[in-house]
């Protein structure tokens, strides 16, 4: 299974297959975290064949997404004599690929970089289209770049040790490419017909097609960003340490619903069957606000925030998607003030 992405400046295959046979004339870095090498770094280095091939290793998990663990990366490409021709590999799931990404993008201006994502959540969504970054107090993913790699290799042997709660965050990616995009993809999701393959296929397939159409987010790529308005502050209240990152989705897409339904768009029996199939999945649906007015003003931390406006991704209903602007803060409080603790 290949699904090409084609941008202004690069085009790049995203193999859905098991990993092939990997060449490179080059320094090859690894860089990865504790428990995807201890579990997997045979299975890639048996197919991985390099001029001179380094592993580097930052701890895993989204606090560690910061300036610190770049810096760390950096150092060793630099003890290791690194050059422009070098290429990095970035074997784990988003957060080690947004990292990778960054530090290939700005070593020396600039180096090749693969995706070997190692999660369900990754393979469908932040390996796909170029966007790298890391978090800092403010919020997440506000300092970064926009960086396409050589390419994606999907192997879905590496999700045979995800445990639970890492597979579902990962669905929960897959159901809102489906409530946004694809109508028939939500109902083939509901009867549960698809295999692991043709669900991360096909939401690959329409990641591309949004990053084919706006790769730096000016406009149809920011739908990706249903859930993930109400999501980015749910995680950072929480210091990133209660929910996956697609757990916070999860709710985010609920309350995102909630805006909706507010505004008059989605119905209500189609908000109840995204929140069914999200539960189905083992998904959260619910949080309980501590102080609503501090939960609002998060979201002006948003990158999506331009002019003191807030940008909410909604879907119209299920397969459309609605952006909406200068919503009352009226409206938006009577939502929050559902989810108030």
């Amino acid at each position: 299974m290949k699904v090409t992405v084609t941008t202004p400046n690069k085009t790049y295959d995203i193999l859905i297959d098991p990993l092939p046979q990997i060449e490179l004339d080059s320094k090859v870095a690894v860089i990865t975290n504790p428990k995807v090498s201890g579990l997997h770094i045979n299975y890639l280095t048996d197919r991985l064949k390099a001029k001179e091939l380094h592993i580097i290793t930052l701890p895993d998990g989204e606090e560690y997404k910061n300036w610190q663990s770049i810096e760390y990366a950096l150092e060793r490409l630099f003890d290791a004599k690194f050059d422009r021709n070098s290429t990095l590999i970035a074997f784990g799931g988003g957060v080690i690929g947004d990292m990778t990404g960054f530090a290939a993008s700005i070593f020396l201006r600039g180096i090749n970089f693969i995706q070997i994502p190692t999660t369900l959540l990754s393979m469908v969504d932040s390996s796909v289209g170029g966007k790298t970054g890391i978090n800092n107090k403010y919020g997440k993913n506000l300092i970064g770049s926009f960086y396409q790699p050589e390419a994606v290799y999907i192997d879905t042997h590496f999700l045979s040790t995800l445990d639970k709660r890492e597979f579902a965050a990962g669905m929960a990616e897959i159901i809102k490419m489906a409530v946004m995009f694809d109508k028939e993809f939500f109902e083939n999701l509901k009867k549960g017909t698809l295999s692991l393959e043709e669900m991360i296929k096909r939401s690959v397939e329409l990641k591309a097609e949004v990053v084919n159409q706006d790769e730096k987010e000016k406009g149809v790529r920011s739908v990706l960003n249903y859930g993930h308005t109400f999501g980015h502050v749910i995680e950072n209240l929480t210091n990133y340490k209660t929910y996956l990152h697609g757990e916070a989705v999860a709710i985010g897409m609920v309350m995102a619903n909630e805006l909706s339904r507010e505004l008059g768009y989605l119905s209500k029996d189609e908000a109840d069957d995204i929140k069914k199939l999200l539960k189905k999945h083992d998904l959260p649906t619910e949080f309980k606000i501590p102080d609503i007015e501090e939960f609002y003003e998060h979201f002006f931390l948003d990158k999506k925030t331009a002019d003191n406006k807030i940008k909410f991704i909604i879907p119209e209903k299920i397969g459309k998607y609605k952006i909406v602007k200068d919503v009352d803060k009226e409206k938006v409080m009577k939502v929050l003030k559902k989810f108030e603790k």
